[in-house]
């Protein structure tokens, strides 16, 4: 049985493999060094492969580069029983630069005019009495676009004239009044089904997702005193977002924030929960820390394959879990196909980057609750960024319909 180490190992040769140029020669392969400093020759042999860098030679166990060269070779018996080793050349995949260039070009325009089609699906309360409110749609606009262009308060306020004289919103709002609006918690539920919302223009695109977590940086300090270093340490507070995310677009589909003690593994059941309400879903990938049999079980309640490595000291015994049994014998008699599926995990990764790079990796709020809300609103704007994107590219015409989405407390 393949111990931890084995399986760190064979994850790393999968990502030499699919990044890094691996040629061969009369000596061997050349696999390049994952730190930059030269390369180093593996020799496949039936009984025993080796490679002349420190892991396999000091340790003699199998290393990463034997890994990664197995990864990009097919073997092949004739009929006189003699083996053939070919080497399959890496899929790469071209980007659209035509779709890409008009969909960065025209996002703000198109971002703009969806968040109006959007927050026309938020009702408005009623008015009873005192001074009268502007719309909570206005407001919403108003966060969302705020998010949006990472401007402060005040300096996103040009572009609120913008969307007022577009007849996007009724009428600009004080600065003020916006984040006043984000420290609401009534609202927090308002945006968490928005972000639902606006994955639902890509429910025929997406079948397969990830699930991860990530940590956005805040101003709020925590100070406490370190018996190991004998004096007091500050640092700051971070604000967590758990989200399950299709790994074709990126859209994310569901999405939980906790604080930064907030466990990773018990959130996922209600992140596919609420992604299998309105997605086929056929398949989720997610990491060892999501690893148990209640997180199996219910993405296979909702039809789908859950592509979860085991731990080390994991076993196929299934404890009334049949699926946990079938997926740990796929583990480890198939592990090949097992990873190929599993490391479409790595689009999770790439969200994160797509949300940090675009909205920043820290929230401007100070108070719990318009922290939250700020996070979700990243996510909303995200959605948005990527349904600009797959209307240039798929053609897709983004309708929001809040009649598709199951509110809490239905049955």
């Amino acid at each position: 049985m393949q111990t931890e180490k084995d399986e760190m190992r064979r994850q790393r040769g999968y990502e030499i493999a699919q990044t890094s140029k691996i040629e061969h020669d009369n000596d061997g392969w050349k696999v390049p060094s994952q730190s930059g400093n030269g390369q180093y020759t593996v020799i496949i042999e039936p009984l025993r492969s080796s490679c002349t860098c420190p892991d396999c030679t000091t340790r003699q166990v199998k290393c990463k580069h034997i890994f990664a060269v197995e990864h990009i070779m097919t073997s092949e018996t004739d009929s006189l029983g003699n083996v053939k080793v070919t080497h399959t050349i890496r899929q790469t995949y071209a980007q659209e630069w035509s779709s890409y260039d008009q969909a960065s070009i025209n996002q703000k325009t198109a971002f703009m005019k969806l968040i109006k089609d959007l927050t026309d699906t938020v009702e408005n309360p009623e008015y009873t009495f005192g001074r009268p409110t502007l719309p909570q749609s206005d407001m919403v606009y108003a966060t969302l676009m705020k998010v949006y262009t990472t401007f402060s308060l005040r300096r996103f306020m040009s572009d609120m004239e913008t969307a007022r004289e577009k007849g996007y919103i009724a009428s600009k709002p004080c600065y003020a009044s916006v984040g006043h609006f984000m420290q609401k918690p009534e609202i927090t539920p308002l945006l968490s089904n928005l972000v639902t919302l606006t994955s639902l223009p890509l429910k025929d695109v997406e079948t397969a997702f990830a699930v991860d977590s990530t940590g956005f940086g805040t101003s709020n300090f925590q100070r406490w005193f370190s018996v190991k270093h004998g004096k007091e340490i500050s640092t700051k507070k971070f604000i967590k977002c758990h989200f399950m995310c299709g790994t074709k677009t990126n859209v994310v589909t569901s999405v939980k924030i906790t604080t930064e003690t907030g466990a990773d593994s018990p959130q996922m059941p209600e992140l596919v929960q609420k992604t299998g309400e309105n997605f086929d879903m056929k398949e989720v990938t997610a990491d060892k820390a999501y690893s148990g049999r209640a997180n199996m079980e219910i993405v296979n309640d909702f039809g789908g394959m859950p592509y979860i490595p085991y731990r080390s000291n994991a076993t196929g015994l299934s404890r009334g879990s049949p699926i946990w049994k079938k997926m740990y014998h796929y583990f480890q008699l198939n592990n090949v196909q097992f990873m190929e599926h599993y490391h479409r995990r790595s689009n999770a990764e790439t969200t994160v980057h797509m949300i940090k790079s675009k909205f920043g990796s820290f929230v401007r709020s100070t108070s719990w609750t318009a922290q939250v809300n700020e996070l979700l609103a990243k996510v909303i704007c995200h959605n948005i960024c990527v349904i600009v994107q797959e209307m240039h590219e798929l053609g897709i015409i983004p309708q929001f319909d809040n009649k598709f989405i199951k509110q809490e407390g239905d049955e």
